[in-house]
C-alpha cells in the first residue's frame, strides 16, 4: 500500500509539471485559461505536500508498531 501512496504523489508532480507549462504556452493567447492552470498548479503541488506528510507520518506509525 506504501508504494501506491508514493506513485500518487508523483502524479500530482507530472499534473503540476503539465500546468506549469500550460501557463507559459496560454499566458499570451488566453489569460483566462493560464490563470486557470494556475489554479491546478497549485492545488497540485500542495497535494503533493500533503500526500507526503500523510505517506511519511505512516510510514513512521508503522515503524513504531512494529518495534513495540
Amino acid at each position: 500500500m506504501i508504494n501506491i501512496l508514493r506513485y500518487t504523489e508523483y502524479l500530482y508532480v507530472i499534473v503540476a509539471g503539465f500546468s506549469i507549462y500550460r501557463i507559459f504556452t496560454d499566458w499570451n493567447t488566453d489569460r483566462s485559461m493560464a490563470y486557470f492552470f494556475i489554479f491546478f498548479a497549485i492545488v497540485s503541488i500542495s497535494m503533493f505536500l500533503f500526500r507526503r506528510n500523510y505517506r511519511k507520518k505512516f510510514e513512521q506509525r508503522k515503524r513504531d508498531n512494529q518495534n513495540k
